[in-house]
């Protein structure tokens, strides 16, 4: 979830709004990375998830970081909620997911050594007050009552009302977690083909990164709970977004879609306004009912764009969202994955060409498919496991194209990131299953096995 955003002033004229996603297009030269996970932190001894503040809590991984690593507080009212430094940013989530969201970086070497950097600080200060952080797309034991609403007032206003619009928004607030990248694009053209690809292959991803299988101590039926959760939430705001593939689609497009989307808050003064079911529209003609009379700043209009949660989405860049939460390796393993199809144009293109004949059917069949059945997929005669493959072949390709080095030169490009990508197409099997495995084998059904085996 977002902090606060700052777009800019006055909303003067309805073309500012397509021109702000617009002015996110920059040269190849100038693309960037930005990883951002979520993860799920606990009592060692209790197994029970931290509350926001105490002995062993939130408040206390965040001040450590602050005073101990030389972070920047971010509060909200008298709460410490969240941390920046050097380009990066703290969150926390719902239900106490602590996120890290993190700087433009240029190759993937940059944003591992931050993450890596962010785990060992996190580990540091949670060995000391006997607190674990677990990598997980969903809590596998944990119930809503355990998971106490985080004091942020965004999360207050969506929570009462994510029963109004579908049946599992509170349970995506609080007992889910995800590992995403943010990537650039150059021009309306190239967002048009990035999103296309990234919204046909999303699935591919929530696969390939599937790692929650369990749910209030049991299997749950399905390879990823958090698509399973992400396809109930809220039919105007989620899903594949069939007008992304129709001729004509562009920024303006996007801006009609995000317009239609009911909105959550205004953000005043450090304060989020109510104005959940409103219209966006009403509210560039000064008719909003929670500030009537007033009209929107450009800040408001990021915002708004943070409200809308399909499988990816625009806003001055694009961000890819169809991923579970999982270890180490694959938060690396995501960014290069998407890095590989997108930042070079031969992959991009063939990426396409797997895709392109594609219908809106298949599309959400195959995103129903990968979330049930994870690898083992199969929609209309495409093998889940066999288009994985050629889309971590056409990463890995990117990847070389791309050439960039690491640790001085030693390493001669990224392609090593995706290694875990590789072995599971190699053995059919994702996190998920691997999870399985365990459970119905050496861990006996005894799911807390999975946090000493599985925590950071």
């Amino acid at each position: 979830m977002s902090i606060p955003q700052s777009g800019g002033g006055p909303i003067e004229r309805h073309e500012q709004l397509a021109e702000y996603l617009a002015s996110g297009c920059k040269p190849k030269s100038e693309w960037r990375i930005g990883t951002e996970h979520e993860k799920f932190g606990y009592c060692k001894d209790t197994l029970k998830p931290l509350p926001f503040a105490g002995a062993r809590s939130i408040l206390t991984v965040l001040e450590g970081l602050r005073d101990g690593h030389g972070w920047e507080p971010v509060t909200e009212g008298d709460n410490l909620i969240g941390l920046t430094k050097d380009g990066a940013n703290i969150s926390l989530e719902p239900g106490g997911q602590l996120e890290l969201s993190g700087a433009p970086l240029e190759t993937i070497h940059q944003t591992c050594d931050e993450v890596n950097d962010h785990l060992r600080d996190v580990k540091d200060i949670a060995d000391k007050v006997g607190v674990g952080f677990i990598g997980l797309g969903a809590a596998p034991i944990w119930t809503h009552e355990e998971m106490p609403l985080m004091p942020k007032g965004r999360y207050k206003l969506m929570d009462a009302y994510m029963d109004t619009v579908g049946t599992t928004g509170k349970i995506m607030m609080r007992r889910t977690c995800t590992v995403q990248v943010n990537l650039d694009f150059s021009s309306e053209a190239d967002m048009v083909q990035k999103l296309r690809v990234a919204l046909s292959l999303q699935p591919v991803a929530n696969a390939l990164f599937g790692n929650s299988p369990f749910f209030e101590g049991k299997p749950n039926g399905v390879k990823s709970l958090r698509g399973w959760v992400w396809d109930r939430i809220d039919d105007a705001r989620t899903g594949m977004l069939p007008f992304v593939f129709e001729e004509g689609f562009g920024f303006e497009s996007w801006v009609e879609y995000a317009l239609n989307v009911p909105m959550y808050f205004v953000y005043r003064d450090g304060k989020y306004v109510d104005a959940l079911g409103m219209s966006f529209r009403d509210f560039l003609e000064g008719k909003l009912p929670a500030l009537p009379g007033e009209t929107p700043t450009l800040s408001d209009w990021a915002d708004h764009l943070t409200t809308v949660f399909p499988e990816a989405r625009i806003k001055k860049y694009m961000e890819m969202r169809g991923a579970d939460g999982g270890p180490w390796r694959r938060l690396c393993a995501l960014p290069a994955f998407w890095v590989g199809l997108m930042y070079e144009q031969g992959p991009l293109d063939a990426a396409w060409d797997l895709v392109k004949d594609w219908d809106d059917e298949m599309r959400q069949a195959m995103r129903v498919a990968a979330y049930t059945e994870g690898l083992a997929a199969e929609v209309n005669g495409v093998k889940m496991l066999d288009l994985a493959r050629e889309a971590v072949a056409l990463s890995e390709a990117g990847l070389k194209a791309r050439a960039r080095p690491g640790s001085g030169g030693l390493v001669p490009d990224e392609t090593h990131f995706l290694n875990a990508l590789k072995e599971s197409v190699e053995s059919g099997k994702a996190p998920a299953d691997e999870l399985l495995d365990h459970y119905h084998g050496d861990w006996g059904g005894d799911l807390t096995r999975i946090f000493p085996e599985y925590s950071y």
